[in-house]
C-alpha cells in the first residue's frame, strides 16, 4: 500500500509542470483540479512535509489559483532562489510574471515575460507569453484623449504572436484585441480631427479624417469620419457644438471589451 502511494506521488510530482504548463497555462483556472492533485501528492492534510522545490511549486500554484498573488509570488521567488536548477524553477519564472499581471503591475509583468521569452525562446509556453505581453500593453489603454502608445504596442505584440504562431490557441483572441486597439486608434484620430474642426484648422482636420479612412477602413467610426470629411470638403463645416461631434471619451464599448479576460475558448469578465 505504501509503495503504491509513493508511486502515485512520484507520478504526480513528475506531471506537475506538464499539467500547469498545459491545462492551466492560461492563468487562474482549475482550482478543483489543483486541490485534488494536492491531496494525491500530500494525502494527509495535517502531516508535516519537508520543503522541496515540488512543495513550493504546489504552494505557489495553490495561492495563485485562489487569488493570493502576493503570497504566490513570494513562494515562486523562494523557489527560484533556493532551487535554481530544479525542473520547477522554469514554472516559477512563468508564474511569477502571471502574479504581477494579475496584480495589475503590468510594467513589471512585461519585464518578466520578456525575460522568460529571452531565456527560453523554444519553450512550449512562448505563445502564451507573447499573448500576455500583448495583454500587458492592452490593459493600459486609456481614453482617446490620452497617449496611444499602449494601443500601438498591443497591436505590435499581438501581430507578432499571430505571425509567429498562426496555429496557436490564442490566434482568435489576439485578432479581436487587434481590432479593438485599431478602433481605439481611429477614435483618437477622430477626436483630434474634431479638435481641428473646432479651431478652424480644416486642412489638418481633413488630413486626420483621410488617415482614418485609409488606415482603418473597417472601424466603427468610419461613417462619422466620412460625414465630417464630406462637410469639410464642401466648405460647409458642421454647425453643431464641438462636443456633439466627439465620440464618448469613456469609450464605453471599447473599455467594456477591454475588461474581458480572454482564455482559449472562453470570454469571461
Amino acid at each position: 500500500m505504501n509503495r503504491n502511494i509513493s508511486r502515485i506521488r512520484a507520478i504526480a510530482g513528475n506531471s506537475l509542470i506538464i499539467l500547469f504548463s498545459g491545462v492551466m497555462l492560461a492563468g487562474l483556472s482549475g482550482c478543483a483540479a489543483l486541490d485534488q492533485l494536492a491531496r494525491i501528492v500530500w494525502p494527509y492534510e495535517n502531516a508535516a512535509r519537508p520543503e522541496t522545490a515540488e512543495s513550493l511549486a504546489m504552494d505557489g500554484l495553490n495561492d495563485l489559483n485562489h487569488g493570493e498573488y502576493y503570497s504566490a509570488l513570494a513562494t515562486f521567488e523562494k523557489l527560484k532562489d533556493r532551487y535554481p536548477f530544479s525542473r520547477f524553477s522554469l514554472l516559477a519564472e512563468l508564474k511569477s510574471a502571471d502574479c504581477k499581471y494579475y496584480e495589475k503591475d503590468y510594467d513589471e509583468a512585461l519585464l518578466l515575460y520578456d525575460e522568460f521569452e529571452k531565456n527560453h525562446p523554444t519553450n512550449e509556453a512562448i505563445p502564451y507569453v507573447l499573448f500576455q505581453i500583448g495583454m500587458c500593453h492592452y490593459r493600459q489603454i486609456d481614453t482617446i484623449d490620452r497617449d496611444t502608445k499602449t494601443a500601438t504596442d498591443a497591436i505590435t505584440a499581438f501581430s507578432r504572436l499571430n505571425q509567429t504562431f498562426p496555429g496557436s490557441s490564442y490566434f482568435v483572441e489576439a485578432e479581436k484585441r487587434i481590432k479593438t486597439a485599431n478602433d481605439f486608434l481611429a477614435n483618437h484620430e477622430f477626436y483630434v480631427a474634431t479638435f481641428y474642426t473646432k479651431t478652424g484648422e480644416y486642412d489638418q482636420a481633413m488630413e486626420r479624417l483621410e488617415y482614418i479612412l485609409t488606415q482603418f477602413p473597417e472601424v466603427s467610426i468610419v461613417p462619422e469620419a466620412e460625414k465630417l470629411l464630406a462637410a469639410l470638403r464642401s466648405g460647409n463645416p458642421p454647425k453643431r457644438t464641438f462636443r456633439s461631434w466627439l465620440p464618448e471619451l469613456s469609450l464605453s464599448d471599447l473599455k467594456s471589451f477591454a475588461s474581458f479576460d480572454f482564455r482559449p475558448g472562453t470570454m469571461k469578465r
